[in-house]
């Protein structure tokens, strides 16, 4: 049999990058556009590959029931997570308002973010909510907790890779100087060390192994080196870099290739300013040019993995371990 794979997609909204780079607040007018604009290209893609994802949904910005501004459009996004629950994809909660600093607040602020999360994906699924996915990948013993006692099935937050970090922490020291400071916040560095494979976590350490009623899965890092093995790094690779990393998962018993909403994005036909763009590498790259590169990949998967959504793989974790 071969290894599982699961595809998982982060619905952050075009805000939170202005917060990563420091650039104040987003324009208003484009507040949906991932889940307007980048959402249905990649749903497209996964449905013409035959393939079943994963999507952190960041509650806020589907939730029809709250006095919100836009409530037309967080109703049309609740509409289309729907149809993407009724053709087989998994929802998951990436907490309702998407603090990167959730991991330090109270644990009774971590479980309102949490609960409210959950409430909305009920709202359109109508169906228990299995994972959660923490802002900033920041995970803390009262996460698991709130997680725990609403019978979470597993958490998908840990992302031990320390050049990652290594690079974020160069680029929030370089913004504070030009007093431009990020929204984003460093991660328990204690998380950098944690297990690379699918675990049961500590409930009051998460970043070691313990006898936690759910399941950690880490996104992915290569074997050895723990390169990220994630969307947004592989498109801006060469295609050779690229190969080379997603053949280096053959060692792994698990890939949980984590995507991002704005990877699917389009920085001239949506319409997203230059101030972002210049800082978001990513964007540079026109959308036809990021799903041809995205289909590669995903075909080279399927054939050296067992493509499934995160849920099938902590089930499967939970019965083995």
């Amino acid at each position: 049999m071969k290894p599982p794979c699961a595809v998982s997609i982060d619905l952050d909204g075009l805000a939170c990058y202005y917060r990563i780079h420091g650039l104040g607040a987003s324009p208003p007018e484009l507040e949906h556009v991932i889940l307007e604009r980048a959402l249905p290209r990649a749903a497209k893609l996964f449905a013409d590959k035959g393939l079943h994802v994963t999507w952190f949904v960041v509650g806020r910005d589907a939730d029809a029931d709250a006095a919100l501004p836009d409530r037309s459009a967080r109703a049309a996004n609740a509409t289309r997570l729907r149809e993407l629950h009724a053709r087989g994809d998994e929802l998951g909660n990436h907490s309702y308002s998407h603090p990167y600093e959730l991991a330090r607040l109270t644990p009774e602020v971590i479980d309102a973010e949490i609960a409210e999360g959950d409430r909305v994906l009920r709202a359109i699924t109508g169906v228990p909510v299995r994972g959660f996915r923490a802002p900033g990948y920041d995970v803390s013993p009262a996460m698991l907790d709130a997680l725990a006692t609403r019978g979470y099935r597993y958490d998908s937050s840990v992302f031990p890779a320390p050049g990652y970090y290594a690079a974020k922490a160069a680029v929030m020291a370089a913004l504070a100087v030009l007093r431009r400071p990020s929204g984003a916040v460093m991660t328990n560095p204690r998380l950098l060390a944690a297990p690379s494979e699918p675990y049961r976590p500590a409930m009051t350490a998460p970043w070691r192994r313990g006898q936690a009623p759910l399941v950690e899965l880490p996104i992915a890092v290569t074997p050895w080196t723990r390169i990220p093995a994630i969307g947004t790094s592989l498109l801006s690779f060469p295609e050779r870099i690229r190969r080379h990393v997603v053949a280096s998962m053959d060692r792994r018993s698990f890939f949980n290739f984590e995507l991002h909403g704005i990877d699917f994005a389009d920085a001239e036909k949506d319409g997203i300013p230059g101030e972002l763009v210049t800082r978001q590498h990513d964007l540079r790259i026109p959308v036809a040019d990021k799903l041809s590169r995205l289909g590669a990949i995903l075909d080279d998967l399927r054939e050296r993995w067992e493509l499934v959504t995160l849920g099938q793989v902590a089930a499967d974790v939970q019965l083995a371990q």
